[in-house]
């Protein structure tokens, strides 16, 4: 998922273990290096115009935490505080990615929950390491999306070598760029980050709420650290079986069938776009613009590669379709290609902050599990899935194209089957595109006491406190005393999907909704 650098610090570096042992003592019985205090957190006010409460600050953790004494990272916290006369601890929140910053995310949870609720918890952000403002930022290609880049469809030879080419170049600068802090860029990494943040906090167990990719940092955490949960919640849940490479083909499927989805919903209001009232039909026009913009490029930016990257987010979010089909439509009515630049840079430009958070996307993925290194099976990969599903595909590969070549070190995925937690929660759309269906059934089969909340015919990724009544109030039942429903079937609640967008009565730059105020700070990719 894309969201959107700093010098590298250079510090020498201690290793833990290098301590002189006592006379006559044998290696086993050496004084072991002692880890570092427990840093007390300093909060400054850091308040915004929409978050005025928030608070931040920074805590240093070892870059390698299996010597504790040796270098020091930082990470940028924030904190809304809680208000009740008892807190219910803190609660950690995540906006997936990997690669999202979750600073403001901290402040939209607290004013997005019931007041009641939000009251009783610390409700806490971090920049995940590597990540925004925590220190040192990746950033391994400064500009990398920053121009027309080749057809992401190989077609010829030539297309697919300059794409080949791109990608090594990428997987090869983050390899110099940052050779001593890659190896640390991982998913476990970041979990004992989480785990440095509880203890900084002074508590005990933690709550956790984690969108995306956050759903698999939360369920790694509570498999690492199961007696330090209090509360989990899972909002859009990553399949665990297929980390990441065989995630990414499925992704491929459903978000296919979102932009399908979206031909439809086009269709429903041709007296709007005037382009039809055959889903098919309009998907042929959709893809006829592709070609014409892979020959002349609108505004001289946006070609083939950047009208998919244009309209993919719209396969997580359905607020966005309006906007779209505006563009879409003005394009091929008029060859206004004004809406469509607009478009481009409101939901798919990439800036600085985005150069950043796919660095970090980049190295987590690539270096929690294996990937093919044969760039052949990922060729055969694709085009037997473009046959079926052409939308995405070769711009998602291509997108992950770097973890063929990297150069790094490889984890094993971690198994987050789980017995020893209280209940926990899961939420999980049955069209969501960026974290399929079966990611949250099985997750539920995985966590035991789990208990999955299913919105039947939703589509978005990323559900909850998003304006959805039903599923907002199983979220704040379990906040306010752990409560979960219990079911006999696959789902143990079912709610019905909000209702889809309707045409823009004016046109306007941006949605201001509750659900594009979310989905802007969970932006995309997973």
């Amino acid at each position: 998922m894309r969201t959107r650098a700093a010098v590298l610090c250079a510090t020498a570096a201690v290793l833990a273990g290098s301590v002189t042992a006592l006379p006559g003592a044998t290696p086993a019985q050496a004084a072991p290096a002692p880890a570092p205090a427990v840093a007390k957190l300093a909060w400054k006010k850091c308040g915004t115009s929409d978050y005025p409460t928030l608070q931040c600050a920074s805590l240093k953790v070892p870059l390698d935490h299996a010597h504790p004494s040796g270098r020091q990272i930082s990470l940028a916290l924030s904190r809304v505080r809680h208000t009740a006369k008892t807190s219910q601890g803190p609660l950690l929140v995540n906006p997936g990615g990997p690669g999202g910053s979750g600073l403001s995310l901290a402040g939209f949870v607290a004013s997005a929950l019931p007041k009641k609720v939000a009251a009783q918890y610390d409700v806490i952000g971090f920049d995940p390491r590597g990540v925004g403002k925590s220190a040192p930022a990746l950033d391994c290609s400064p500009g990398y999306f920053g121009r027309v880049r080749p057809d992401t469809v190989p077609v010829t030879p030539a297309t697919e070598q300059a794409s080949l080419e791109r990608v090594r170049s990428f997987a090869a600068a983050c390899a110099r760029a940052h050779t001593d802090v890659l190896p640390y860029i991982d998913t476990v990494d970041a979990v004992q980050d989480m785990d440095a943040i509880r203890k900084a906090l002074g508590a005990q167990k933690i709550n956790y709420f984690g969108y995306s990719y956050g759903t698999y940092l939360g369920a790694v955490y509570a498999k690492l650290h199961p007696d330090r949960v209090r509360r989990l919640v899972l909002d859009s849940i990553v399949d665990p079986r297929g980390v990441w490479y065989n995630d990414n083909l499925g992704q491929d499927y459903t978000f296919n069938d979102r932009h399908r989805a979206l031909m439809a919903w086009i269709a429903k209001y041709d007296s709007t776009y005037k382009l039809g009232k055959d889903p098919e039909k309009i998907e042929a026009q959709w893809y006829a613009m592709r070609a014409a913009l892979a020959k002349e490029p609108a505004d001289g930016r946006i070609g083939a590669s950047e009208l998919e990257d244009t309209f993919i987010p719209g396969g997580y979010y359905n607020g966005y379709w309006p906007y779209l089909a505006e563009a879409f439509s003005a394009y091929v009515h008029d060859k206004d290609t004004e809406p469509l630049v607009t478009a481009y840079d409101t939901f798919a430009a990439v800036d600085p902050a985005g150069d950043n958070g796919y660095s970090v996307y980049t190295a987590v993925q690539c270096q929690d599990a294996g990937w093919p290194r044969d760039w052949e099976r990922w060729k055969r990969d694709a085009w037997a899935v473009y046959e079926k599903a052409p939308f995405m595909v070769w711009n998602n590969a291509w997108y992950n194209a770097p973890c063929a070549f990297w150069t790094g070190t490889t984890r094993k995925a971690t198994n987050i089957a789980n017995g020893k937690l209280p209940p926990t929660l899961l939420f999980q759309a049955t069209d969501d595109a960026a974290t399929p269906y079966s990611g949250g059934v099985t997750a539920h089969r995985l966590l035991a006491r789990s208990s999955l909340v299913v919105e039947q015919g939703g589509g978005n990724h990323g559900v909850t406190l998003s304006g959805n009544a039903c599923l907002d109030k199983h979220l704040a039942a379990y906040l306010t005393d752990g409560t979960v429903p219990r079911g006999t079937g696959e789902a143990d609640a079912v709610c019905q999907k909000s209702p889809d967008p309707k045409p823009l009565k004016a046109k306007v730059a941006s949605a201001t909704s509750r659900g594009s105020t979310l989905h802007g700070l969970l932006g995309f990719r997973r």
